[in-house]
């Protein structure tokens, strides 16, 4: 993700407003809407939703920048949105104050980024030389560390939101004591949220109101799909590089899930004249589209001729620390699709400090030797030492995807 974070900024920011500026401009020409209500539905079908990009998008081979774009967009894009949302909500008796407005958005976004940024590395710092009395602890502190940024953000009337966002990337990428086990306990922790967030809109959703909605739903709808995204991401990527591909895909990729919903939430609760109404065109818009984007993006990707950069899987890497050694015990484990298969253990060329130790196939281990073959589904058991760790997991990653000769391909496993 970290290279296409410039681009998802610019996309983020400036392409939430074009794409807020469009929606808003039609709905007022086409549905006659109020221009307070038409900005509050731009302004709330603006952001792409993480999780559905981020459950569609890992199971399509596309290129790892175009991925982290989307990703990172997906995430970036919630807290600006959230401001004009607020704004708009509390204040619809007025119009807002642009500079103020504007203002108040530069501040909460530069502050929650820094606040994210402070909380995510000071956080894994203290992870990695604390240590905790029972491997357990470790998921609830990365987790209360998460909570801790959008505490501290609000408290300081920063974004929250990009705060929670961007110290969770950095403790989600930071080589921390019992990481797959923290991974785990967050993605399911991430699903009861999600689960309780449809329930709860499956509680404020009125049948009733839907289907009379369902016509505008389809006008803005595609005004959004069809108009606003792909102008926005076309102006907002220009000097990224991005081939012509890439910026269709992209405009096809921006899936809306529960965040727009539960930002439609913010003006029923203010008592926004016609909020339900926006409530039950947003609704349908995410369900028809969602249905619409979702199964149809790996024949766009065809069409647009995009190919993952990636050949194999990245390798499922588990670190154990070794306190008195000063080493770490990684657990790798061979994917089906991984060209290490065949590779003997002297090709690896691992750095001095990194030893395979055990090699654990069919269900029993062994001790490798120099021309050990290694088959798809093996087990490694591999000691490192802290100097060497991030070295050798690069080796085996490159390997992993290009082969024994992956040096002369270029690739160093990042």
């Amino acid at each position: 993700m970290r290279p296409s974070v410039p681009a998802a900024l610019v996309v983020s920011t400036l392409g939430t407003l074009i794409s807020i500026g469009v929606v808003a401009g039609a709905s007022m020409w086409l549905l006659d809407m109020d221009w307070r209500l038409a900005f509050l539905l731009a302004a709330v079908l603006a952001p792409t939703d993480a999780a559905a990009v981020f459950s569609v998008l890992r199971r399509l081979p596309l290129p790892s920048r175009l991925t982290g774009l989307l990703e990172a967009e997906s995430g970036f894009n919630d807290a600006p949105v959230v401001i004009v949302v607020v704004t708009l909500s509390a204040h619809h008796s007025g119009v807002p104050n642009l500079p103020e407005l504007f203002g108040v958005m530069v501040y909460e976004l530069i502050a929650g980024g820094l606040i994210g940024i402070l909380v995510g590395w000071l956080g894994a710092f203290a992870l990695r030389h604390v240590a905790l009395p029972a491997s357990g602890l470790y998921p609830i502190a990365v987790l209360s560390l998460s909570v801790g940024a959008y505490g501290g953000a609000t408290l300081l009337h920063a974004s929250g939101f990009l705060a929670v966002y961007v110290s969770a990337l950095l403790l989600g990428n930071a080589r921390l004591p019992h990481r797959p086990a923290t991974r785990g306990f967050a993605e399911g922790i991430a699903w009861l949220a999600q689960i309780g967030v449809f329930v709860m809109l499956g509680l404020l959703a009125s049948p009733s109101d839907l289907p009379a909605q369902i016509v505008p739903a389809l006008v803005i709808g595609f005004v959004l799909l069809l108009i606003a995204r792909p102008v926005s991401v076309a102006l907002s990527t220009i000097g990224f590089r991005m081939t012509l591909g890439e910026k269709v895909f992209a405009s096809w990729a921006g899936l809306r899930g529960a965040v727009p919903i539960v930002l439609a939430t913010i003006p029923m609760v203010e008592d926004v004249p016609g909020s339900g109404t926006l409530f039950a065109i947003v609704f349908n818009i995410v369900v028809v589209f969602t249905l619409l984007q979702g199964p149809t993006l790996p024949l766009v990707a065809r069409w647009c001729r995009l190919k993952s950069d990636d050949e194999a899987r990245e390798l499922n890497v588990e670190a154990a620390p070794l306190e008195e050694l000063h080493a770490d015990l990684l657990e790798v484990r061979v994917p089906a699709d991984s060209r290490m298969n065949g590779v003997e253990i002297f090709e690896l060329r691992l750095p001095q400090g990194a030893s395979i130790t055990l090699v654990v196939r069919d269900g029993s281990s062994f001790v490798p030797e120099s021309t050990t073959s290694l088959r798809t589904g093996d087990t490694l058991l591999v000691v490192t030492t802290e100097d060497v760790r991030e070295a050798a997991e690069r080796r085996l990653r490159a390997v992993s995807r290009r082969g024994k000769l992956a040096g002369w391909f270029g690739e160093d496993g990042t």
